[in-house]
C-alpha cells in the first residue's frame, strides 16, 4: 500500500514512462506522414474520436470503479481478521479458567494452554498472507515477456521483495510446536488446517472441562468467522475481474489512441505550418491520461498481488501479532513494519 501523499516525477516514469515514450513516437510518425502526405492526406473529423474517446473514458471508469471495489473489500476482510483476532484473544483469556474443572490446573499450564491458542492463531495470520500471495495466471507477475519481467523488478522495489520474504516458515516455527509445523505445512491449505486444529483444541478442552458448552460455541464461532474471512480473501484471489471486462478496455484505449493523432493533426492543420507539430504535445498528453486510468485500474483489481498496491497484509500481521501477545502479558515484542520506498507492505 502506498502511503505516501503524492507520487514523486520518477515514480510516475517508473509506472507509465515507456507508454509516454512510444506514445510520442506514434504521433511524431502520423504527424511525419502528413507533413510528407498531406496533398493525399484524408482528413478524419474531430466528431467521431471524440465520441470513441467518451465511450471509452466511461467503460475505463466502469473497470477502474469493479477494481476499487475489490481492493476496497480486501482491505475490510482484514479489518474483520484485525477485530476477530483480538476478540479470538480476549475469549481465550477470559474463558479458559478452572471455574468448571474438577482438578484445579495451575497458572503455568493455564497460561501454557492460552499461548498455544493465540500463538497457533497468529501462524495461521501469517500462513494465509503467504497462501494469497502465490501469483495466479492473470497477475501481472505471472505474464511472460517485458510485462512479467518489469513487475518482478517492481515487486523487488515496491512489493513483497522489500523485505526478505521468509515470514511464513520463519513464523510458523515459531508460533507452532515442532510436530505440528511439520504436519501443517504439508498440507495443500495450511492456514484451513491450522484453524481445523484450533477446533480440535476446543474439543479437548472442552472434555477437560477448562471450558463449557458455552464457551466452546463461543469459541467455535469466532473459528467459523475465520473461515469466512479466509474464504472472502481467497474468492478475490482466485476469481479475477472478468477477464472480458478488464481485457476489453485494454482494446478500447489502445483504438482511441490509435485514432487520435489522425484527428489532432486535422484539428491542428489550420493553425499554420507548426499546427500539426503541436498537435503532437496534446496527443501525447491526451493518450497518457487514458493509458494512466487504464493502468490505475488494472493494476488496482489484484488487492494480494505482490506489488504497491496491495493491501499491507505483513503490516496487519504484525499489529495482531503485538495486540495478541500483549494480551498473553508478553513485553518483548517485534517493531511495527516500516514502509520502505514509500510502500507498506
Amino acid at each position: 500500500m502506498w502511503v505516501k501523499k503524492n507520487f514523486s516525477f520518477m515514480n510516475i516514469m517508473r509506472f507509465t514512462g515507456w507508454h509516454i515514450l512510444w506514445i510520442t513516437i506514434y504521433a511524431s510518425s502520423v504527424t511525419a506522414l502528413h507533413a510528407i502526405f498531406h496533398d493525399y492526406w484524408i482528413e478524419i473529423p474531430w466528431l467521431p474520436i471524440s465520441i470513441i474517446g467518451t465511450a471509452v473514458a466511461f467503460y475505463v471508469g466502469f473497470k477502474n470503479n469493479q477494481s476499487y471495489d475489490r481492493m476496497w473489500e480486501a482491505r475490510k476482510i482484514w479489518g474483520a481478521i484485525v477485530n476477530s483476532s483480538r476478540a479470538w484473544g480476549a475469549a481465550i483469556n477470559g474463558f479458559v479458567s478452572n471455574q468448571f474443572t474438577k482438578e484445579k490446573y495451575s497458572a503455568e499450564e493455564l497460561h501454557s494452554i492460552r499461548k498455544n491458542l493465540i500463538y497457533r492463531h497468529i501462524g495461521w495470520l501469517y500462513a494465509l498472507r503467504s497462501q494469497l500471495l502465490i501469483p495466479t495466471s492473470w497477475e501481472h507477475t505471472a505474464q511472460g515477456g517485458q510485462i512479467g519481467k518489469l513487475n518482478k523488478r517492481r515487486q523487488k522495489r515496491f512489493g513483497v521483495g522489500l523485505l526478505d520474504d521468509i515470514e511464513t516458515k520463519s513464523n510458523l516455527q515459531c508460533f507452532l510446536p515442532t510436530d505440528e509445523y511439520d504436519r501443517l505445512i504439508n498440507y495443500k491449505n495450511t492456514a484451513t488446517q491450522i484453524i481445523d486444529q484450533q477446533g480440535r483444541d476446543l474439543k479437548d478442552l472442552r472434555n477437560k472441562d477448562l471450558i463449557d458448552d458455552f464457551r466452546h460455541m463461543e469459541l467455535q464461532q469466532i473459528l467459523y468467522d475465520f473461515y469466512v474471512h479466509q474464504g472472502k480473501a481467497e474468492r478475490i484471489k482466485k476469481f479475477p475481474l472478468p477477464r472480458q471486462y478488464a481485457f476489453s478496455s485494454n482494446i478500447f484505449v489502445g483504438i482511441f489512441i490509435f485514432l487520435l493523432p489522425f484527428g489532432m493533426v486535422t484539428e491542428f492543420h489550420g493553425m499554420g505550418a507548426a499546427g500539426p507539430w503541436i498537435s503532437i504535445i496534446f496527443s501525447v498528453l491526451i493518450s497518457w491520461v487514458f493509458v494512466m486510468m487504464e493502468l490505475v485500474g488494472d493494476y488496482s483489481e489484484n488487492p494480494f498481488e505482490g506489488l504497491g498496491n496491495d493491501i499491507p497484509m505483513l503490516s496487519l500481521c504484525r499489529v495482531i501479532e503485538i495486540d495478541l501477545r500483549e494480551m498473553l502479558g508478553e513485553t518483548e515484542l517485534p517493531e511495527p513494519i516500516p514502509a520502505v520506498n514509500g510502500v507498506l507492505m
